[in-house]
């Protein structure tokens, strides 16, 4: 697949502002003309971004080594783009459970000078041998974890090439500098931290290949914990390559090699080549916006379901109770109802739209969002999926999605902002290495059964060249004149939906502070239960939610990792989910 060309700066700003398709721009202008500003929160907020246009230095990530590289970038005079760059380097290093230059990203840039969205697709893609069947043995699907440790998992790392391609076009400094902090950390050692060391000890098979078990063994024999210092050398000279040669020192040469050599390893090779690697190309895309209050919030396209999220908020706009507040059982409860019907939605229809066509439109439509609101009141067990105009025939899905993955966000001295989820997919992607860093295995993110008992495909099943649908959806908040109010983001499989969408409700819909909003406890709501951060929510609250048939259990689902600002009366309101290491930083 080619890389889309990149509008206009006219075209683009009126894509940004503008829901994907023509039968959304109805839907943007009612919203522009009809949606109350949310109780509680301070409108004078908005009005001061006219006047105070927001700008960096800002960078909230998961760890706060990733932080300091990315603010001395800012401070040499870097974009937000290329601090991005060094942010992910020392996040593939420093927490390499979750994101790294083996794995794939969705990257969203606002671009202050024309006020323009532009969505960087770096999805991995399956190699060109893959079909439908690349998960099945014997006739049936592999257990779950057989397939994330094969090397049938990997796809072509997206992360690398889109950032590439993004700081080509969007960059300050030369690439070649912005790998320092990270080469530095790799060769001298970093400290681990409480997190990594408890992945490195955990339960994950992944932890316990043979590449994760050589990493991560000291010479005495022991396994690294917290305050140890962990060198990386051959990570070190993997950003070397990087800087020297830009995306190609990894798509070709020795480290291409090197990855498709691992990926060939058993058990259960892999067909991800060199020629599939040097292959891959990023995609520009345009941005997926619509109103909530009174803020435009964009996400990126499919294969990101960002657009479940915007439904989501939608159906919020005509339910009532959904704007009683933090305190009130019946706005929790009409979070999860509505969870469930955004679900039922997104695992139906969302895929590569160069291979399903994903009914967008019909789907964000107010009257549809309102049809399916009506329903949530009375639901009891999982929702049925909906039929939106455009939607075609598909069959049930059958994807697993489980823990790791990044979001951080930065933003410039200009007030170009870029808000990256980022991810390797599983703890430690597929356990297996190249260059010092780990392997996605991205492709366990397709359905693992490609069709229906009537043969009818599902719309995420595998095939060649294809990107699998992914939870990731970096979001850019901006007021109704398209001027950045803010960015956000969180790791969490398929529960990253539940997780930005707890806290764009809590924090622009119930005027909370950002840092408050993300500290809400969680509730993710798919299929027939209820997930949640049980003991956060007040006695008060889980019983008055249990009357309304939401009954709590506990969340097993990949915990949040929130991470981003809001420009709030002329300065950051910044955060970073404290179930994390991250911190967000404007000095």
């Amino acid at each position: 697949m080619r890389a889309h060309s990149i509008p206009s700066s006219t075209s683009r700003r009126k894509n940004s502002l503008i829901l994907a398709g023509a039968a959304l721009g109805a839907f943007m202008l009612a919203g522009c003309v009809t949606t109350p500003v949310a109780q509680g929160n301070d409108s004078a907020s908005v009005a001061e971004a006219a006047q105070a246009p927001a700008r960096g230095p800002f960078v909230s990530a998961a760890n706060p080594l990733a932080v300091d590289a990315g603010m001395k970038v800012l401070a040499r005079g870097g974009s937000a783009v290329d601090a991005a760059v060094a942010v992910q380097a020392v996040l593939g290093l420093v927490e390499p459970q979750s994101s790294g230059l083996g794995g794939g990203a969705f990257m969203m840039f606002y671009d202050a000078d024309t006020e323009a969205i532009t969505v960087y697709d770096g999805r991995e893609t399956a190699p060109a041998s893959a079909t439908p069947e690349l998960f099945y043995e014997n006739g049936k699907p592999l257990p779950f974890v057989d397939a994330v440790l094969s090397g049938r998992s990997t796809g072509a790392p997206g992360a690398v090439p889109m950032l590439a391609l993004a700081q080509k076009q969007h960059g300050a400094l030369p690439w070649s500098e912005l790998f320092g902090d990270a080469e530095k950390l790799a060769q001298d050692g970093f400290v681990v931290s409480p997190r990594l060391a408890g992945m490195i000890n955990g339960n994950a098979p992944q932890a316990k290949t043979r590449w994760a078990t050589a990493y991560f063994t000291k010479p005495d024999g022991a396994r690294y914990v917290a305050g140890d210092v962990l060198q990386n050398p051959a990570y070190a000279e993997t950003v070397r390559t990087l800087a020297r040669e830009g995306a190609a020192g990894l798509q070709t040469g020795p480290l291409a090699e090197a990855i498709a050599a691992a990926v060939a390893e058993g058990p259960r090779p892999g067909g991800l080549t060199t020629a599939d690697i040097a292959a891959y190309r990023p995609v520009v895309r345009e941005a997926v916006c619509g109103p909530y209050k009174v803020y435009v919030v964009c996400v990126p396209p499919p294969p990101s379901s960002g657009a479940s999220i915007l439904q989501l908020l939608a159906m919020g706009e005509t339910t009532p109770d959904l704007d009683k507040g933090a305190q009130s059982p019946e706005a929790w409860a009409a979070f999860g109802q509505l969870q469930r019907l955004m679900y039922a939605d997104r695992d139906r229809y969302f895929g590569d739209p160069a291979f399903v066509s994903v009914p967008v439109a019909g789907l964000l439509d107010p009257a549809y969002a309102a049809e399916r609101a009506a329903l949530a009141p009375a639901l009891r067990g999982a929702a049925p999926f909906g039929t939106p105009a455009g939607a075609p025939r598909l069959g049930a899905d059958v994807t697993r999605e489980p823990a790791g993955t990044s979001h951080f966000v930065v933003v410039d001295a200009r007030g170009n902002a870029v808000s990256m989820t980022t991810t390797v997919e599983s703890l430690f992607g597929s356990g297996r290495m190249a260059g010092g860093f780990f392997l996605n295995n991205q492709l366990t993110d397709f359905s693992l059964v490609p069709t229906a008992a009537d043969g009818t495909p599902a719309a995420n099943a595998v095939a060649a060249g294809k990107r699998p649908r992914s939870s990731m959806s970096p979001v850019i908040v901006l007021d109704r004149e398209g001027r950045l109010v803010g960015a956000l983001g969180s790791p969490g499989g398929s529960s990253i939906l539940a997780y930005n969408a707890k806290a764009l409700i809590g924090a622009l819909g119930w005027g909370l502070p950002l840092q408050e909003a993300f500290d809400l406890p969680n509730l993710v709501a798919k299929g027939d239960g209820f997930g949640a951060d049980t003991e956060g929510f007040p006695t008060a609250v889980r019983d008055g939610m249990a009357a309304r048939g939401v009954v709590l259990r506990p969340n097993t689902t990949e915990t949040s990792g929130l991470h981003g600002g809001l420009w709030r009366n002329g300065r950051w309101d910044r955060a970073a989910d404290t179930r994390r290491e991250g911190v967000a930083r404007t000095q």
